[in-house]
């Protein structure tokens, strides 16, 4: 109502202008920006939306209201299928178990959370893309899908809630959808949940923007418990909001609510919700904590506000420290573990990368560049070499020494996957690009307009099939040979 308010002000102006007897000149220069004002007011009433790209600078512009955006996804989700749907599974009213349902893509960035996929893809695409097997709207947010059996899940941003969803990988339909009030604003990086929800032992583990944790039968959506880490944690929200994945280990959930005094990086227990341990009391950054092996020690490693850390799994007791500060706090890319002892870490901002040892007890640098910046879209490393987006930038870098191989291919602040030694590049502009993973040069395969608008959600590699998402669409692609 107000951009109409606006449009028939500055047209009623306007008008008032050009039948005044001054010059010309005087009219022009009034008069145009005042033409300016009344077109984008009228484009902001027929629905159009201008959102940024990841460097920041306004590039996308959408003309669907969230209203009505909301309107297609309700009636969508209301429309039984035509037909019955094949491997569609049933929704039974046990609890799921772990024999029951196979982990397939079960957190961030696959199984190892690495970025990396087992499964065989076609590495020649037919007329230089895949075949769509379905495509449905979706809600707002950034989150990824994760995957168990013939089900995959997902948290998105519906009106004022959001939503954790489960969706028949076959079709697309939607299992079954748990609803509650939450609702984060933020117009530089847009609306909506962030962190890709975890599933484990037949459950999804589903952190929301706002701090909301829910624990949720995989099979029937019920809510087995339930807390807000913020609030729990006396902890502050980050500007672009909650974006940790949550990781299970043994019988634990690590959560990263940032609060003070041992309530930084926090451990409940899976089944009752009660807390087990607290560490540190950094404020947090936007990265999800892995459970990884280095110098022999099982520990969990994660990159904070400050620095990135070591902890005892059993106790949360920090092992080594490196110190890592990025300007306004963006710690986005996860961690890639590069040998026995080694790992690779990277930021945007001007930052760059650096590769930590720490085999004698201590976080030690081996080097330290900015020859690879991930700002929120993290790497994968491949036969000794690194692959990931220096800004907007796809590079390969040698890991051992952190210098240059290449430069090429202009994808935005995309993601990317591995797979059988090809990579699987998203753009900001939700293309789907092949590359080989060849680090003598860049070499492009195919690439194929995916889903529309600006895409940060990172993809998914399961069941023979590619899932991308964005805040607007998902859509599925067949990708097995």
């Amino acid at each position: 109502m107000l951009s109409w308010i606006v449009a028939a002000g500055s047209l009623a102006v306007l008008v008032m202008l050009v039948r005044r007897p001054v010059a010309v000149w005087r009219k022009a220069l009034f008069g145009l920006p005042l033409l300016a004002i009344c077109a984008v007011a009228v484009s902001m009433g027929l629905g159009m939306r201008l959102e940024i790209e990841g460097g920041g600078i306004p590039r996308f512009v959408t003309f669907e209201s969230a209203e009505k955006h909301a309107e297609r996804i309700e009636a969508d989700r209301s429309t039984p299928p035509a037909a019955p749907v094949p491997e569609a599974p049933q929704v039974v009213e046990a609890a799921a178990t772990p024999a029951d349902v196979e982990p397939i893509w079960p957190s961030f960035r696959g199984l190892a959370g690495d970025g990396s996929t087992g499964e065989t893809i076609l590495t020649n695409w037919p007329g230089g893309k895949l075949k769509e097997l379905w495509r449905k709207p979706v809600g707002g947010g950034w989150a990824s899908f994760v995957a168990a059996g013939k089900l995959m899940y997902t948290i998105e941003q519906r009106r004022a809630q959001e939503v954790v969803a489960a969706y028949d990988m076959a079709s697309g339909r939607e299992v079954w959808a748990h609803k509650y009030a939450a609702d984060f604003q933020e117009s530089m990086g847009g609306n909506g949940p962030r962190a890709t929800p975890t599933y484990a032992g037949g459950r999804i583990y589903s952190l929301g923007a706002t701090g909301e944790f829910y624990v949720l039968d995989a099979l029937t959506g019920k809510v087995v418990w339930h807390k807000n880490i913020l609030t729990d944690n006396n902890a502050e929200n980050l500007t672009w909001a909650m974006s940790s994945a949550p990781l299970i280990v043994d019988k634990l959930v690590i959560l990263q609510p940032g609060g003070p005094s041992n309530k930084s990086i926090v451990a409940y227990n899976l089944d009752t919700g009660a807390r087990v341990w607290g560490s540190l009391g950094d404020r947090q950054a936007y990265t999800s904590p892995m459970l990884v092996t280095l110098a022999g020690k099982r520990q969990i490693l994660t990159v904070t506000a400050m620095r990135a850390v070591g902890l005892e799994v059993e106790t949360g007791k920090m092992l080594w420290e490196y110190p890592w500060v990025t300007d306004y706090d963006v710690n986005s890319a996860q961690p890639i573990i590069a040998g026995n002892s080694r790992f690779i870490l990277s930021a945007g901002y001007g930052h760059g990368a650096a590769m930590v040892d720490v085999a004698s007890g201590k976080a030690e640098r081996v080097w330290e560049n900015k020859k690879l910046k991930n700002k929120f879209n993290s790497s994968v490393l491949y036969k000794g070499h690194v692959y990931g987006f220096d800004e907007a930038i796809f590079t390969c870098i040698e890991a051992a020494t952190g210098e240059t191989k290449w430069k090429g291919g202009r994808y935005g602040y995309g993601q990317v996957l591995l797979a059988s030694g090809h990579l699987v590049i998203t753009t900001e502009e939700g293309e789907v690009v092949l590359v080989k993973a060849d680090s003598s040069s860049h070499q492009e395969v195919a690439k194929f307009k995916a889903i529309e608008g600006r895409t940060w959600n990172v993809p998914m590699i399961a069941n023979g099939r590619l899932f991308v998402r964005n805040a607007t669409e998902m859509a599925a692609y067949a990708i097995a040979p």
